[in-house]
């Protein structure tokens, strides 16, 4: 498997390995590495967002629910014929806000798509999703474990490549050649998972501060030595910042 890994410098400098597409894309990172704590699809309504919409969605053989926000770019009633790269996000709830004001004016033609947390979690924690759907191995603490059920990241990849970018696909004009994620922190280590386990999930990576504890790191380590040659030709370009 091929993964171009750009110094920033390089992408200011215009970023002609990635194309024009993932430097804007590098230049939103920029603004969105603030510090951070911490399918059945229903009746679309509004979003307090410009031309977004939410879309309930709930994974398929479980009751866990989830939404996503949907944000249009301004000429998408318009230029009916034309499709649109799309950039998927992780911790919706914290990032749609900045993703959608950085791309306003530096990508316009665009489509966002953030994926919330869980929503029906009952009395639990709001985020508490997180620590399940974006960890690929168990706490060694076994009342975190118990509570929060970490380990769960193969699973949401499959909801988020069997639900939620079909949904997408099926619903918008979106272009499959042309899916970014961006993830920060857990989601910047779910990111890495994603991109070593299932690269062809996502064009372009972004991965802000991913988890990089020694368990992570060795998990990671494993994980590429048993994909390395099923992967053997994939490309992926990543930009990592830390």
């Amino acid at each position: 498997m091929n993964i171009d890994i750009i110094p920033i410098k390089q992408l200011e400098n215009g970023g002609e390995i990635m194309g024009k597409i993932l430097t804007k894309i590098a230049v939103v990172i920029c603004l969105l590495m603030l510090p951070f704590a911490s399918a059945q699809a229903n009746e679309r309504k509004s979003y307090e967002m410009p031309r977004t919409e939410v879309a309930p969605i709930q994974e398929s053989g479980t009751d866990r629910q989830y939404e996503l926000y949907i944000k249009l770019p301004e000429d998408y009633a318009e230029n009916t014929d034309a499709r649109y790269p799309v950039i998927y996000t992780t911790d919706a709830e914290v990032h749609m806000d900045m993703l959608s004001g950085s791309t306003e004016f530096l990508m316009p033609e665009v489509i966002v798509v953030g994926i919330s947390w869980q929503k029906n979690l009952g009395d639990e924690r709001e985020n508490a999703s997180r620590f399940r759907d974006y960890s690929f191995v168990k706490h060694n603490n076994a009342e975190l474990q118990e509570r929060f059920h970490f380990g769960q990241a193969s699973n949401h990849l499959s909801f988020i490549r069997n639900q939620v970018i079909k949904y997408v696909e099926t619903n918008y004009r979106a272009d499959p050649d042309e899916r970014s994620y961006f993830g920060y922190s857990m989601g910047g280590g779910f990111g890495t998972f994603v991109l070593l386990s299932e690269p062809d999930t996502f064009k372009h990576y972004i991965l802000g501060s991913p988890s990089r504890y020694q368990r992570a790191i060795d998990f990671f380590d494993d994980l590429e030595a048993k994909t390395a040659v099923q992967h053997k030709g994939q490309s992926a370009n990543v930009f990592v910042s830390i």
